[in-house]
């Protein structure tokens, strides 16, 4: 996440993403790309880093500079072509222009891609692809990985270099393209040893994308239960949702409105409904189906998902059992916000997810609507989510 003054290098990196994107989709479009996994590949071994300018603003700001000359040029070769008087002059200035830019760093502006660097994924993040990802991550990964990702499985000892830690930074840290070939293809070290297996003769596409989602949503529970902080920006799972009785609905049709879950406490035999709030699309969350189906009003998970989606928010949120947690997303999807079984109301401290650094009080007090408050502070403070160098 990036801070609210940021909005230059959010523009920048933005800016290179989108050219990049739809220099893509035109050479795709015109037949001059092949393809990879079922999408337009990257036809070139380097792209341009938004992560790493991320970490250097000052080369950022010499790119600015350098793509202003730029800009500056192809008005100047535009008038020279239009303007017969201004012609020798503009090509006299051109090439004084483009040795006098500031031009960064190669090195830091350009990295290593892969043909599948600007992949999507198609599964939407969603109850079922990260159930399906779970078996598979327990199939083929929890021996070198663990069970909590963080590289100290059984068989880690055994292998040339130790696994990457998948609950830190990883994750984020790389395009989720570049994911993909990864775990397809495999991967060496800069010696050539073998570092990972390819799966791609094990997996097929769809799978790959529903271990990467499963992977993702373990990263952000961990980070969680670890820190007491979403550190990273974690997603919202979509799942079918019935409610009142009506044809079922995605989760993910009402992004642009902030989102409440709240799992059924394990007490009651009865699911007691929360209290509807119109600030929030209030949806609850039951252990089963029969679960569900034992009070149709309102907004619930839908029961075909329910057992899937009560293990996948127990998952991201970090907990064994999901039981009595609330959790709240804002307009974008993103989780911002969890109060824990028991809690009596809302605080600032149970914003999980912020974009400011500032150090937060041990404990803040209740106030009379802190809901009211914690929601102003989310709102105040959008996610800019920085994916592989990129502003999503």
């Amino acid at each position: 996440m990036t801070g609210a003054d940021d909005g230059w290098l959010n523009a920048l990196i933005g800016l290179l993403q989108g050219a990049q994107v739809a220099l893509l989709q035109a050479l795709a479009a015109l037949g001059l790309a092949g393809t990879s996994h079922g999408q337009p590949a990257w036809p070139w071994a380097l792209k341009l880093s938004g992560e790493n300018l991320l970490i250097d603003l000052g080369q950022a700001r010499r790119l600015v500079g350098s793509l202003a000359v730029v800009a500056l040029v192809v008005v100047l070769l535009l008038l020279a072509g239009v303007w017969r008087r201004a012609r020798v002059g503009a090509l006299v200035a051109v090439p004084l222009m483009l040795l006098a830019a500031p031009w960064p760093d190669a090195r830091v502006v350009w990295v290593a891609a892969t043909p599948a660097s600007f992949h999507r994924s198609p599964t939407g993040f969603t109850v079922q692809s990260i159930a399906q990802g779970r078996t598979l991550y327990a199939q083929h990964c929890v021996g070198c990985h663990g069970a909590d990702g963080r590289g100290q499985g059984a068989w880690a000892d055994a292998r040339s270099m130790s696994p990457p830690n998948l609950a830190g930074p990883l994750l984020w840290r790389r395009a989720d393209g570049d994911l993909l070939w990864h775990v397809m293809r495999g991967m060496r070290a800069r010696d050539g040893a073998l570092t990972m297996p390819a799966f791609g003769e094990r997996l097929r596409d769809d799978e790959a994308w529903a271990l990467i989602d499963f992977m993702k949503a373990q990263a952000a529970g961990e980070t969680l239960r670890v820190t007491g902080i979403w550190a990273l920006p974690a997603a919202l799972p979509d799942v079918a949702v019935r409610c009142d009785g009506q044809s079922p609905r995605r989760l993910a049709s009402w992004r642009g409105q902030r989102v409440r879950i709240v799992a059924q406490d394990d007490a009651p035999v009865e699911p007691q409904a929360p209290l509807e709030d119109p600030r929030l699309v209030t949806v609850r969350l039951a252990p089963s189906a029969q679960a569900v189906s034992r009070d149709g009003a309102g907004c619930v998970v839908d029961a075909s998902e329910a057992a899937d989606a009560w293990s996948v928010f127990a998952l991201v949120s970090g907990t064994p059992s999901p039981a009595g947690t609330t959790l709240i997303a804002d307009r974008d999807g993103w989780l911002r916000a969890r109060s824990q079984p028991g809690q009596a109301g809302w605080s600032d401290d149970d914003l999980l997810c912020r974009t400011d650094t500032a150090p937060r009080a041990v404990q803040t007090a209740v106030v009379a609507d802190g809901l009211g408050a914690l929601i102003a502070r989310m709102d105040a403070q959008p996610v800019r989510y920085v994916k592989g160098g990129f502003v999503h």
